[in-house]
């Protein structure tokens, strides 16, 4: 797999560069795009198509950064095949989203994805309700991320926007965090604001602290400016809108209006 030029270096590939990743020297914002949902509409039907790694390409020739897939233990569906043709096709680096079970782990070990994204899974919910308590699941949580950096993966925590869990992200000494944003996007008014700011705290904590920033769940067109403004984010991960819009427009436009709205934003 070959890294975007503005992505940066793996530990595997830069033995030197540690666990921490140094600021970028360019304030490029990159746009990591979840396919998950262009497997969903091929699951509906049992069928081959549309192909979720097709859409993959089609987004990396759009403008996307990387690639997102959450391989969920139901799989419901990205499948553990869809994760080794990534693994073999793509161009640009692939953030594999997993929960934290012992199965995802040897998954992710034998794969071994430029960045692994550890998430919160509940097997009766629709899609990820809010992030993963890392401060309550210490120990769990330190296995899993040594495993994962002694293998060269980078290594994110998909957390809310709270100083406690940013504080236990630190001492796990991960080099990067995901925001969940989706608590965000379903508020309007006053609360919206109010949750605006506890992003951008949380932001300016963990930056403070080496930890390189993301943000996503629940992001359009129309509530993505407030969150690229928030300097100290350098990537942002978004698939179902994304998906949606595709019926209208198709992947490829909808993935370069969203990469123009993040530019027009910063």
């Amino acid at each position: 797999m070959r890294c975007h030029p503005n992505w940066p270096r793996s530990p595997r590939s830069s033995p030197a560069a540690g666990r921490r990743h140094e600021p970028a020297g360019n304030d490029h914002l990159r746009l990591g795009v979840n396919i998950d949902h262009v497997a969903t509409v091929r699951n509906a039907r049992g069928a081959g198509y549309p192909d979720p790694v097709r859409a993959a390409l089609v987004a990396a020739a759009a403008g996307a950064d990387g690639i997102t897939a959450h391989l969920r233990e139901d799989r419901r569906h990205i499948t553990d095949d869809d994760i080794a043709r990534l693994s073999a096709e793509l161009t640009i680096p692939l953030n594999l989203e997993m929960a934290a079970t012992d199965e995802m782990l040897g998954i992710a070990l034998r794969h071994k994805p430029h960045a692994a994204c550890i998430v919160p899974e509940k097997r009766e919910e629709l899609t990820t309700e809010g992030g993963l308590d890392v401060a309550g699941h210490y120990d769990r949580m330190a296995r899993l991320v040594d495993a994962l950096a002694g293998a060269g993966i980078r290594v994110s925590l998909f957390i809310e926007p709270a100083a406690h869990q940013i504080e236990a992200a630190v001492r796990l000494k991960v080099p990067v965090i995901e925001l969940h944003t989706g608590l965000y996007a379903e508020l309007s008014g006053e609360a919206r604001t109010v949750e605006l700011r506890r992003l951008t705290d949380a932001a300016a904590l963990a930056a403070k602290n080496g930890i390189e920033v993301h943000a996503g769940h629940g992001l359009t067109y129309d509530n993505v400016a407030p969150i690229v403004a928030i300097r100290q984010v350098r990537e942002l991960n978004i698939g179902h809108f994304l998906v949606g819009e595709a019926l209208f427009v198709g992947l490829g436009e909808a993935v370069r209006l969203m990469r123009e709205a993040m530019d027009a934003a910063r």
